[in-house]
């Protein structure tokens, strides 16, 4: 039986597509779900074994209210993202070749400005003096600065639905591209018109594309406490603002870990129901 040993260059690959991701993801979740079973007392870390910063998030009301109410916000953000990037998407896919560059490169620049900025540009549009209120104003809508659209619930929605739509619009985007024409050509054959052709063709095929938007947008949504932070104000709270206040302001890492790995079972059980639709609409 011939010897077969390792060679130096294939421990380097090995150590590269395994250590490095053991290292750098695996490693961190693991210290984040063994300090969630420890326990804070007095600002003091006991290292024992507890349940206790789980059963606090299951038995405290103000938790689990602004779960749900987080879970509702990123299904919102989510639904809205998709069906907007898919109507984006197929009015791009449908454009000649450098307009549809030109376009998709439009929506595409944002991912290239700093997340502060965008941030910053969003207050700028919801703020009580800033570009909506004084447009509204302007068109007679309204005879005041309206005050809910900053610092509110609804400013993180639209904050979360500018800033995490062109994840929404590139797989769908992608999705519709690679579609055969012979395909639109064939229907229209056969006597289909354009619903026909979008309904029975270009969806059903862009429907990996539509799933791979759902998760980018939920998942990223789902921890994001920086814009919650900066246009929620006090009447905007959100899950991901009260982790990071546990890590930050209450100084309860332990705790705080237990509602991180409340959050990323979260976005694992969306993923893996993700998977499971994509797999159905395959099969059908």
């Amino acid at each position: 039986m011939a010897n077969r040993t390792i060679s130096p260059q294939r421990w380097l690959v090995n150590f590269f597509c395994l250590g490095v991701p053991t290292l750098f993801v695996l490693a961190p979740i693991g210290s984040f779900i063994l300090y969630s079973f420890w326990q804070n007392q007095n600002g003091e870390l006991v290292r024992e074994l507890t349940l206790e910063n789980y059963q606090a998030f299951f038995s405290d009301n103000v938790f689990l209210g602004v779960f749900v109410q987080t879970i509702a916000l990123c299904l919102g953000a989510t639904l809205v993202n998709v069906v907007t990037g898919y109507a984006i998407a197929l009015f791009a896919a449908r454009r000649s070749p450098k307009l549809r560059f030109a376009m998709i490169l439009l929506f595409m620049l944002p991912l290239f400005t700093s997340y502060i900025i965008k941030i910053y540009a969003v207050r700028g549009i919801l703020g009580h003096r800033g570009v909506l209120n004084e447009l509204l104003l302007a068109a007679g809508l309204i005879d005041q600065p309206v005050t809910a659209f900053i610092f509110s619930q609804t400013a993180i929605f639209i904050a979360l639905v500018v800033l995490y739509l062109p994840f929404a619009i590139l797989p769908i985007y992608l999705a519709i591209e690679r579609i055969p024409e012979n395909l639109g050509v064939a229907s229209a054959d056969l006597g289909g018109g354009a619903f026909d052709e979008l309904w029975r063709i270009v969806l059903p095929l862009s429907m990996p594309g539509v799933v791979i938007a759902a998760v980018f947008t939920f998942v990223m949504t789902l921890g994001d406490f920086v814009a919650p932070q900066m246009v929620g104000g006090t009447g905007g709270f959100t899950f991901g603002r009260i982790v990071f206040t546990q890590f930050g302001v209450a100084l309860n890492w332990p705790l705080g870990a237990a509602l991180a790995v409340v959050l990323l079972f979260t976005a694992l059980a969306a993923v893996g129901l993700a998977g499971l639709s994509s797999r159905w609409s395959t099969a059908r």
